[in-house]
């Protein structure tokens, strides 16, 4: 990176206690270096079994449901901070991954939604770690 260079900064943001840490770190991190904010959030239709009984109820949306989060996530944010928020389809990690081809740093907090309570490190954060295109920062609550 360039002397002057502005960084661009993703971060992961999904609803979590710990995404919300991480916007926060970010958003500090990117106004002490003078750098560029993009939070994301993905969503994805979750495989479902097949089956009359699985059928997913007519009011589901899970695309409303990222657009909800980034918003609520977002909503204390300045908007002199110049945050460009995106809502993406895909896997997470996946997205994460592919927004870090452009990035020079990603942060994503240490776990969300799912998985096991007892795990330091959830699924996301840990794929992002070992696969992402730029340095990853894991932020802990």
């Amino acid at each position: 990176m360039m002397a002057n260079a502005v960084q661009k900064v993703v971060v992961g943001v999904d609803g979590s206690e710990c995404g919300q840490e991480a916007l926060t770190w970010a958003r500090q991190y990117v106004e002490a270096v003078g750098g560029q904010l993009r939070a994301v959030t993905a969503w994805h239709y979750p495989p479902l079994p097949t089956g009359p009984s699985m059928v997913p109820p007519s009011d589901y949306d899970p695309e409303g449901t990222a657009h909800t989060i980034m918003a609520g996530a977002t909503a204390g944010v300045d908007d002199a901070a110049a945050i460009e928020r995106d809502v993406i389809e895909g896997n997470p990690a996946a997205v994460l991954i592919e927004e870090s081809r452009d990035a020079d740093l990603l942060v994503v907090g240490t776990r969300g939604h799912g998985g096991f309570t007892g795990m330091l490190l959830g699924s996301v954060s840990a794929h992002c770690v070992h696969h992402a295109h730029c340095p990853v920062v894991v932020v802990r609550q």
